[in-house]
This record gives structure tokens, sequence and C-alpha cells, in this order.
């Protein structure tokens, strides 16, 4: 059965801390600079480094998607298990989380580095005068900085609950102190906010699928009002996004995860390239194939989505027979160019059909025409009761664990819906949530560790 921990805290601390402390011991205490900072006045002074800044932020937020957050999403929960002799794998599969397990430590200073790197444009960007930087290169930068601290916030607090919101660059470990965790729904708020400042600073065209646009703050918004159970601007904002001609579902299901990527299927996906790999295909891929297998399907899940009245075509994401199934969502061996898929169309239509269920006066019609429109692209039969509500409800938690089976979605749709007790067994709900990294309690007593580590 499965395991997991809630947490909260500021910028970076991690990296700041084992430095400090390390430091310590020698005398010498160096620079106690995050490890992303360069000053501020000197970062971001004109059209080139406002450039390079957003796609330094974009970078930190592939730092953390590339495998680990992933990880994070699917490993405590059904559909993935530990296949290999990576101790930190195995802490998640069996959730039995350390507090200085390395991929949670690895995601919670890798998000906090993205939401530093934010605070810096948005800090900085309003002082820049360079003719070459026009008012809509800039108004699209800032958009994109607020976009990527709304994620960063967004993915700290569905990992560690409410978390230390810090809204300036950090420069140095004094900035650090001081500021005590926010609840839960105040992280959330802050999410929105920096959401509604995304939406209206952000372009939109027909073809960008690796930026955020206005759709990508909106679809943002659909998942972050599903999180906070707010039925009918979850069902609005998936519609808007819905909407737009630019995101369709792609056929066949195996499309959208084969080179060159990019299609109208994601709403966000990072890009990697062959001079900035994303390795994460060495997890899943078998020896025969380069990997490693640490990381495998379930039994559960291959038998599902190898049922082509319930995988249809989805059973894509996988290959090998009997004991020797692997996914193949990440698949570029020795390439690594896979994307991180971030935002997919699949999931608007899911939150707009979970939304028109659960909302206060039902739109069961609605919500079985939004199931069945992802099930018709995976060549499932449709789901037929239009008058069961509970059944369809089940029915689309069921269509979430296939259509994203090895995408950062089971485990955090387990919690959120409290349904982790449930299916996986795990009935400790200090668990539901990772524990904030040891480093991080040790150097500063704002921080509270969360119930249970």
């Amino acid at each position: 059965m499965k395991n997991i921990h809630h947490t909260s805290v500021l910028l970076i601390r991690g990296s700041l801390v084992s430095a400090a402390l390390l430091l310590t011991s020698c005398g010498d205490f160096l620079d106690l600079s995050p490890e992303n900072y360069i000053p501020i006045e000197k970062s971001i002074s004109d059209a080139g480094t406002a450039r390079a800044a957003v796609v330094g932020a974009y970078n930190a937020v592939q730092d953390y998607y590339d495998d680990d957050f992933t990880s994070l999403g699917v490993m405590p929960a059904d559909n993935v298990i530990f296949n290999g002799s990576l101790s930190q794998y195995l802490q998640l599969d069996q959730n039995a989380v350390p507090t200085d397990n390395v991929i949670t430590v690895n995601v919670y200073k890798g998000i906090y580095k993205a939401v530093n790197s934010a605070n810096s444009i948005i800090a900085s960007l309003g002082s820049v005068a360079d003719p070459l930087l026009t008012a809509e290169e800039k108004d699209r930068i800032l958009g994109e900085a607020y976009f990527i601290r709304a994620l960063g916030y967004f993915d700290l607090a569905r990992s560690w609950g409410g978390v230390q919101i810090q809204l300036k660059p950090t420069t140095d470990l004094d900035v650090l102190k001081g500021i005590k965790r926010s609840t839960l729904e105040q992280t959330y708020d802050q999410v929105l906010s920096d959401l509604v400042e995304a939406e209206k600073l952000l372009p939109e065209d027909a073809a960008t699928h690796n930026r955020a646009q206005k759709s990508t703050a909106r679809a943002l918004r659909a998942r972050l009002h599903l999180y906070r159970e707010q039925w009918d601007d979850a069902e609005r904002y998936a519609t808007q996004v819905i909407g737009n001609d630019k995101y369709s579902l792609v056929k066949p299901y195996g499309a959208f995860f084969t080179a060159p990527f990019l299609t109208e299927e994601s709403v966000l996906e990072l890009t990697f390239s062959l001079n900035d790999k994303n390795n994460y295909w060495n997890l899943w891929l078998p020896a025969s194939l380069g990997g490693q297998y640490t990381l495998k399907p379930s039994d559960k899940i291959a038998v599902l989505l190898n049922n082509p009245a319930i995988g249809g075509s989805r059973n894509t994401a996988i290959a090998g027979t009997d004991n020797n199934i692997y996914g193949r969502l990440y698949n570029t061996a020795g390439q690594g160019i896979d994307p991180a898929y971030v935002i997919r169309i699949a999931e608007l239509y899911l939150i707009r059909a979970e939304a028109r269920a659960k909302k206060a006066s039902p739109d069961l019609s609605g919500a079985v025409a939004d199931l069945n429109a992802v099930r018709r692209r995976a060549d499932v039969p449709d789901y037929a009761n239009t008058t069961d509500r509970n059944g369809i409800i089940q029915a689309i938690e069921d269509e979430n664990s296939l259509e994203f089976a090895f995408e950062p979605h089971r485990w955090f749709d387990l919690v959120r819906t409290k349904r982790a007790g449930d299916v996986l067994g795990l009935t400790n709900t200090n668990f539901w949530l990772f524990p904030i990294p040891s480093s991080d309690i040790l150097s500063d007593p704002d921080v509270e560790q969360n119930p249970g580590y």
C-alpha cells in the first residue's frame, strides 16, 4: 500500500542551508546567496538579459519536472511500481518517505529555485528601459514569470500543503527568516492571484505549446478550481480552453508522445533537446533498450491498458509481454528529448466532466459527453449511463487513471478527492503529504514539519 506527506517553506532554502552548514564547519561562510542568484541590478538590465532570465526560469521548471516531480505524482499511487535498486524510488513506492528522500528534496528545492527566478523577473522587469524590449514583449515576459510562480506554488501546495510564501527575490539568508507557513487556502489564493496577473499579460497565438499563453493560465486555473472544489469556476475555465481551436484530442493516442512532439494535444509541454536532455526514459525502458527499468507499470494498469474495451489505443503507452511490460510514454532512448507534459487538453475535458458531475446542480449528460470525448479518442466504447451520478464520478476517476497513467496525476487525484485511503489502503492522512526536507527544519525555526515526521 502507500504513504506520503505534507509541507511548506521558503525559496531554495535547502541549498542555502546545506551550504551554510558545510561552510560553518570550515569557519568560512563564503557567500550565502542562493545558487541561482545574480545581483538583480546586474542580471536584468536590457532586452537580452530579460529574455535570458525568462528562459532561465523555464529551465528551472524543466529541472524539477523532467523526472523527479513526475515520479512524485506516480510512484506513491497504484499505476507504477518499483523495479530497481535506487532506494529513493522504493521509499515513494512504499509510502515510507524519510525527510531526506533525494527526490522530495530535489523537487522542493527545484520548485523554489523556479519561484526565485520568477520573483527576480517580477521585481526587476519594470525598471528596464530598452527600446529593443517592446511593451508587448515586456508584458509577455512578466506574464510568463507570474505563470511560472503560480505553477510552482501550486505544485508545492498539492505536494506539501500550505507553504511559506516568498514574493521577493531571495538574495541572502536574512530574507528567508520570519516568514510563517501559510495555510493551504492562502497558498492557493496566491496561485490564483498570480494566474489572474498572468492571464492579463500573456499573449495568445495559434501555434505555441511550450510556453505560457493566456490559455495556459486558464487551464491551470481550471485545475486550481478543481482542487478547491469550486466546480462552476472549474467548468468555466476548462470550457474556455476547450473552445480554443489551437487544442484538440489528437489521434492516434500515441501521437502526442511521438517525435517531433508539440501536438495540438499539449496546452503546455516542456521541450527538451539533444543539448538540454530529459533522461527520464532511462528509468522506464529495460536494459535491452539501454534503460535501468527502475519504474514499471503495475500489473493492474497493464491489464487495463491492454483491454480494448477499457484502455483502447492507450495500450501504446506500454510495450513488452508477461512480466516484462514497460512504460514507453518516455521513449527517446539515447536522445533524451521527451517532453514533460504539464497540461494536456484531455485533462481539461476530464476537469469539466468532474465539475459538471459534482456541482450543486449537476449536468450529468454534459459530464458524460466530456468523458466520452476522451474515451472516443482512445477508441473505447462510450460510457452510456447518464443518470447514475456516483457511477459517472467513478468512471471519470478511472478514466483519469488510464489517460494519465504515467504522468503526475494519479497520486494527486487520489489525495485531493480523499480517496487514497480507499484505493491504496493509506488511511493515515499525515502521509498524504510529503515531509519538508530535514535540512530546512534544522536551519530555520519558522519552518514547521508536517505531522507524522
